[in-house]
């Protein structure tokens, strides 16, 4: 990621794209005649439910009947004036002539309900993993500079902690900052175990343990003005410990374990890493970034066993199938391309979007479907088990801050970032025996 990209166009709010796109939303949303503060007071707390949904209530609680414009037309405007971010030009329009997209019509997760209580935000357009989801009732996001943890049984939203002041580490471990950090601006963050980790902008690394107050530990991983926390994982090494990796814009991949917080392996790479992910066994790490290929390397020792050529843009995401042999990578050039480690050479499978780059990838456990996010209005649902020729299109409006699969596989939440409409979208897994709402 270019990290004068991300100093221009680092806070959505800020972005002139994004800010061009709202306002052309706006713009097509409302006539001279109304008075958006009024509207936005009027539809602001408007929750839906399945059953709401069922009786023609929009998912996201738009009403298109008071407005100038049907959801079908503005559509079309969206896909017609969306512009994908390139850092290789014309990298969509290539992957656009030479694929075509799998066909709809699959339906694996039913849409459940949207929560307008829940204002999930982005801090850097490329990074989109901001939603982790530890059961199929609990979720944890990022909400400016809150953590943030959303209960769907209760329907309570907590804050968990706040990077707004100055945080310090209740626990004492060497390579710490006893002093603290203040005004941390989180760019990434994973949720497993109970624990929390968070990567900040300056490179800031926040660890927290969701059953013990205070936070366990806190660091810089560099002190380089390129120093963007792009991605952390947390997984289970060789030898059965807790460990989580960072992949910094420095061109560095930082592995740490999780009961000291010690550094135990330190990877650098020729150019800046996006995304990594560990393989089910921890013997290979997927390593993606600003170049064209893609690495897979020992976990060990960081040396290169393998190369991922195909794709036309920069990746900025990543995933392993729970069979260990298959992985999935996440492009600008909009596709998603799933890779067989036995064989390299091409991949299986080309799975291009509807408008934007591939910003977020995630595997279901039990390893039948794909969800593949784009960094706007769209998720892909994808049945792996059947060649990925059956895929289930979930269509919104607004900006992705991130999407994730309960661990086991019941829920599937996608946070949304907007203006007006910002929310937690929840959808439950189809089943053949008709389930009962529990909010109508």
């Amino acid at each position: 990621m270019s990290y004068q990209r991300a100093e221009r166009l680092g806070y959505m709010s800020l972005d002139e794209e994004m800010a061009d796109t709202m306002d052309e939303f706006e713009e097509v949303f409302y006539n001279e005649d109304t008075n958006l503060d009024d509207f936005e007071m009027v539809t602001e707390g408007t929750d839906t439910s399945a059953a709401q949904a069922r009786k023609g209530k929009d998912i996201q609680g738009i009403p298109w009947e008071r407005l100038n414009i049907t959801r079908q037309s503005y559509r079309l405007t969206r896909l017609e004036q969306y512009r994908n971010y390139e850092n290789i030009p014309l990298s969509g329009d290539a992957v656009d002539k030479e694929c075509k997209q799998v066909k709809k019509g699959g339906n694996f997760y039913d849409f459940f309900y949207n929560t307008r209580l829940v204002k999930p935000t982005i801090l850097h357009f490329q990074l989109r993993n901001l939603v982790w989801a530890t059961s199929k009732h609990d979720v944890y996001l990022i909400s400016n500079y809150s953590l943030m943890h959303w209960s769907s049984i209760s329907n309570n939203l907590t804050e968990v902690l706040d990077f707004s002041g100055h945080i310090a580490p209740s626990e004492k471990h060497a390579g710490s900052l006893l002093e603290g950090l203040t005004q941390t601006q989180i760019s990434t963050m994973a949720v497993k175990n109970r624990f929390v980790v968070a990567g900040g902008f300056q490179g800031e690394l926040v660890c927290k343990c969701l059953d013990k107050p205070g936070i366990s530990f806190c660091a810089r991983t560099t002190y380089e003005d390129n120093a963007i926390t792009n991605a952390v994982e947390i997984y289970d090494n060789l030898s059965g410990g807790l460990h989580f990796m960072a992949a910094n814009n420095d061109c560095g991949v930082r592995e740490y374990d999780m009961e000291k917080f010690q550094l135990m392996n330190y990877f650098r790479f020729p150019w800046p890493v996006n995304h990594t992910s560990m393989s089910p066994d921890s013997k290979i790490l997927t390593v993606v970034g600003d170049d064209l290929t893609g690495l897979l390397v020992d976990s060990q020792n960081g040396k290169t066993v393998g190369s991922i050529v195909g794709h036309l843009d920069y990746s900025f995401a990543s995933a392993w199938h729970p069979d260990g042999r298959t992985f999935a990578t996440g492009n600008q050039d909009k596709t998603c391309r799933i890779w067989d480690m036995r064989n390299l050479s091409s991949p299986t499978a080309v799975l291009k979007g509807n408008m934007g780059a591939v910003r977020s990838i995630r595997y279901s456990s039990d390893g039948r479907f794909l969800v593949v996010a784009e960094p706007a209005d769209f998720v892909h649902i994808y049945n792996a088990e059947g060649e990925y020729k059956k895929r289930q299109e979930i269509d919104m409006f607004g900006e992705i801050s991130g999407v994730s699969l309960s661990p086991d596989d019941e829920s599937l939440y996608i946070g949304i970032w907007d203006r007006t409409y910002a929310s937690l979208l929840q959808y439950n897994r189809r089943r053949s025996s008709v389930y009962v709402d529990l909010f109508t």
